[in-house]
């Protein structure tokens, strides 16, 4: 069985966005310039203000000056400019593992350096508030799944810093493999490489200039997106496809519902019914689902995030993530529910 029009259903937007068409050209065309961005000539210079354009889209998508945009190669690798250098660190249980690696005995007593802000739960899509930070320390917030959904604050919450963002251009429908790390004024970043003096002596090695092309395209049409208004139509889908589910199956636990979510994400329980199970039927069947994080996908047993956000280990084993985009429809999530409650009604059939 396949989606609505024979093909495969695509649903799980959190682990990585399909590549934009106006990311995909500006790609292609940052192929053809031949000089290295930190050349003086001519090609040099067009590339170098392929750098610049794409630091300023994504500055723009950020609420930031550009000069605090610092590309890397992505998520974890910006995670890690700050928290390589930190002897002592916050981080929740609910954080994503590029953050949570981080966690674990700290080097001496005192207030962490650096306190960890998980946005927002990449497997339940569960908003999170600001967390309190010690004067002095800096405030490292996760945005990869947040940016480019819902607009990021220029102004900190009262009585805390400027967090410094981390942001992932293939969670905005950008390429893979190039992210950027958000730098506010007065916090220094730790020199994981040594190496030139590229992105402001912040983050040595030649820039990935096609990369980093696809980022810049993809963040100007993330913006637009948000100003359009098109993640409201998303969360109409995701509150239907909740709706339907649940009215089918009263055993049904949404994750995070009645609690602020991102617009399009949904996590949701059949107690006893293995989550990867789940998973393998849905993509037997043509829908592309995820029973977590696609960067922890590989564990056994249940999800760390459910269980620390007070779910039992039932529930947390039971658990998949349907997670929709701006090209997902409403023949696509009629499709995934009529299949998914056949499933469940056969399922009740063999328990009987």
């Amino acid at each position: 069985m396949t989606g609505p029009a024979g093909g495969r259903v695509y649903l799980d937007w959190n682990a990585t966005a399909p590549l934009r068409p106006e990311a995909r050209a500006a790609m292609i065309a940052a192929m053809d310039m031949v000089g290295n961005p930190a050349s003086v000539h001519a090609e040099g210079r067009a590339a170098r203000a392929i750098i610049e354009r794409a630091r300023e889209e994504v500055a723009a998508l950020a609420g930031c000056p550009p000069a605090e945009v610092v590309f890397t190669s992505g998520a974890t690798e910006a995670a890690a400019l700050v928290l390589a250098g930190a002897r002592r660190i916050a981080v929740p249980a609910t954080a994503h593992d590029a953050l949570h690696g981080w966690a674990g005995p700290g080097d001496g007593d005192g207030p962490p350096e650096v306190v960890c802000w998980p946005m927002a739960d990449s497997e339940t899509g569960i908003l999170h508030p600001p967390p309190d930070c010690p004067a002095g320390a800096v405030l490292l917030a996760d945005a990869s799944q947040v940016a480019g959904r819902l607009p990021l604050a220029a102004d900190p919450a009262p009585g805390l810093p400027r967090p410094a963002l981390i942001l992932s251009a293939h969670k905005i429908g950008g390429p893979k493999g190039v992210g950027a790390l958000i730098l506010p004024e007065g916090v220094a970043p730790h020199r994981l490489l040594r190496g030139g003096g590229q992105e402001r002596g912040r983050r040595p090695g030649t820039e990935n200039v096609v990369g980093i092309a696809g980022f810049g395209a993809a963040a100007a049409a993330a913006r637009r997106d948000l100003a359009s208004g098109v993640w409201r139509g998303v969360e109409n889908l995701r509150d239907m496809l909740e709706n339907r589910l649940a009215a089918a199956a009263p055993d049904l636990v949404v994750i995070g519902a009645g609690r602020a979510r991102l617009p399009n994400t949904s996590c949701f329980a059949l107690p006893g019914w293995k989550g990867e199970t789940q998973v393998m039927q849905m993509d037997l069947a043509g829908f592309a689902v995820s029973a977590g994080s696609a960067c922890s996908s590989g564990r056994v047993g249940p999800s760390r995030v459910l269980q620390a956000l007070g779910h039992d280990a039932r529930i947390a084993a039971s658990a998949i993530r349907v997670s929709l985009g701006p090209a997902t429809t409403g023949a696509e999530i009629d499709a995934f529910a009529r299949v998914w409650i056949d499933h469940y009604r056969r399922r009740l059939g063999r328990a009987a």
